[in-house]
């Protein structure tokens, strides 16, 4: 008897898990496998999926069952790492006809001139990656997180958090630089007329790039962006 109440209150446990689950969005990452049963070769053929896919996640809100693709063109290898020249992000909604597309990110490494040796590479920062119902409205609140590496690395490379908020694309750039008045950030308009939540979870996500050495962001850049400055670097 004991053993079947335990099973009943796990079984309703794992069901609570799921619902809470399911309304804030949380991601799964499927495996290759998994994402190949979703996405065959017909289907990237037909939605011009060329790049291999480095990850697919799947998460689920008031809405349906949506999927994302990260996608990084290979251009080979120097100093041990991979490089990457172009990268290509793809959401799609799951319907009983298939993966139906619903917006895509498109971006690439900046190529040299003469004076300008470009960027090495650019690829997602998975780490920094959010696809969660981040203001409790039902409907998950994707952020995107990629970064691209100069000839000092990160240090001259560039960094970009993609928001994607009811239909529109909203975009925070920073330029990394070995010299301080080299960085300089960017903010588009339409980020400080999102949620507080949405605001807050950003300036998270900032901190942690921070933290691992990834951007450093103008002095005073908090301060900036509670001004609802659009623009700011260490030369202001």
């Amino acid at each position: 008897m004991k053993i079947k109440v335990l099973i009943s209150l796990l079984l309703i446990t794992t069901i609570a898990l799921a619902q809470v689950d399911n309304k804030k969005g949380k991601a799964n990452m499927l495996s290759k496998p998994g994402a190949t049963k979703v996405f065959s070769e017909s289907i990237k053929s037909r939605f011009d999926i060329n790049f291999p896919i480095v990850r697919t996640y799947s998460y689920t809100d008031s809405s349906g069952k949506y999927y994302m693709l990260l996608t990084e063109k290979y251009d080979g290898i120097e100093h041990k790492d991979t490089i990457h020249k172009t990268i290509k992000a793809f959401n799609f909604k799951s319907t009983a006809a298939g993966p139906e597309k619903q917006w895509e990110v498109n971006d690439a490494a900046e190529k040299g001139a003469p004076d300008y040796e470009g960027e090495t590479s650019i690829w997602f920062w998975t780490k920094f990656c959010v696809f969660q119902d981040i203001d409790n409205d039902g409907l998950a609140d994707p952020i995107l997180v990629y970064g691209t590496s100069g000839s000092n690395g990160t240090d001259d490379g560039r960094v970009k958090i993609l928001l994607y908020y009811k239909g529109k694309k909203i975009l925070i750039r920073h330029k990394n630089g070995t010299l301080d008045d080299e960085r300089n950030t960017k903010v588009d308009a339409a980020f400080y007329s999102l949620p507080a939540a949405i605001q807050n979870q950003v300036t998270c996500l900032m901190k942690q790039i921070t933290e691992n050495g990834l951007a450093i962001f103008p002095y005073g850049w908090e301060k900036n962006m509670k001004k609802q400055k659009l623009e700011f670097s260490e030369r202001d």
